[in-house]
């Protein structure tokens, strides 16, 4: 009899259909009209975004098409821009456009650290309000407004930091300048004008505000019973970040970091304004003379030929897939983070 219910036990557990007693039950709940609304919303729009994402590449592959044609590969190695006479590439752009988003970043991103970390641990809770909304405030700043005053303002004051740099760090390749007079102070100035350097100081201020803003969403939201566990092991604020805030937040630093990357390799009225445009690639960043995709595609505008204007598509193509490349790079790194992770959950 024992045996008999033995056996017929396991046949009711081994049924198919059956939850084995061992085995959780995964919790669910009756979705209301209002909640199946809203997912098909969501759903709507992220499916929206795609669909726009797709129509403007597909849009700028349509009218490239004669120029990818016509060049082939030799639109990626060709630093020229004649179009009328099919000899153009993007190579000294793309250069000059990587080089500038590279010395903002360099710049922008312990700017975007230091504040957010101030703003979220340091600052007293008044100040903090005061803080946010002005950070908030330079994000707003038309990009006209900091072309302006980097091109009348903060080029002159930029000169002497950039001969210094060209002084004594010139047997480096990335700070030499060609005419550049080591030690002679009637030397011209006008070798460190217009140059990468000054334009990417100004894309910096641009994009730090936005950084911060990502970066200290994420540090204010570092638990606050870890916070307190370091403060009672004996840890110093300084050493609380740097073993709590700082690990907890490194979602949030490289995505605030690949946003501002973003936007710095599409600016374009800041450095159409500063920049002197060459067409040739110039390595030195203290040295007169950068380009950059976005100010190519602003300068020749509004006297493109037919052909020529597939040429600015392409290099908008170019600079399309640059930006796509680097944005899902970074949402790849976010998500294997810990913070990243807390905010897909």
């Amino acid at each position: 009899m024992a045996s008999a219910q033995t056996e017929s036990d396991r046949t009711d557990s081994d049924r198919p259909g059956s939850v084995h007693p061992s085995t959780p039950r995964r919790p669910s709940a009756a979705r209301g009209l209002g909640d199946r609304l809203f997912r098909y919303q969501l759903t709507a729009a992220g499916v929206v975004v795609l669909a726009v994402m797709a129509a403007v590449g597909l849009f700028l592959l349509l009218r490239a098409g004669d120029a990818l044609s016509a060049r082939g590969l030799g639109f990626l190695t060709t630093a020229a821009w004649q179009p009328d006479v099919h000899n153009f590439g993007i190579a000294a752009v793309l250069t000059g456009t990587l080089l500038i988003a590279a010395v903002a970043v360099t710049i922008s991103v312990p700017l975007a650290v230091g504040t957010a970390l101030f703003i979220s641990d340091i600052a007293p809770r008044g100040l903090r309000r005061t803080l946010v909304t002005m950070v908030d405030l330079m994000a707003a700043v038309p990009s006209v407004v900091y072309g302006l005053w980097g091109l009348f303002f903060l080029q002159q004051h930029v000169i002497g930091l950039s001969r210094w740099l060209s002084d004594w760090f010139g047997w480096i390749p990335l700070f030499s300048v060609d005419g550049a007079r080591p030690g002679d102070p009637l030397a011209s100035e006008s070798v460190y004008t217009a140059s990468t350097f000054v334009a990417g100081i100004v894309v910096a201020l641009m994009v730090a505000p936005i950084q911060c803003s990502v970066m200290r969403e994420v540090f204010a939201q570092t638990p606050a019973g870890e916070r307190e566990g370091a403060y009672a092991l004996g840890a110093t604020r300084w050493g609380m970040i740097r073993a709590v805030v700082l690990p907890y937040g490194k979602g949030g630093i490289i995505g605030g970091t690949m946003l501002g990357l973003g936007r710095a390799l599409g600016e374009t009225i800041a450095v159409y304004l500063i920049i002197s445009p060459v067409f040739t690639i110039q390595p030195h960043i203290l040295q007169t003379g950068a380009n950059s995709v976005s100010s190519l595609i602003a300068l020749h505008y509004g006297d493109a030929s037919e052909f020529g204007m597939s040429a600015l598509m392409a290099a908008g193509l170019a600079l399309f897939l640059l930006t796509l490349a680097v944005n899902f790079t970074a949402s790849t790194v976010v998500a294997r983070s810990r913070s990243g992770a807390q905010s897909e959950a």
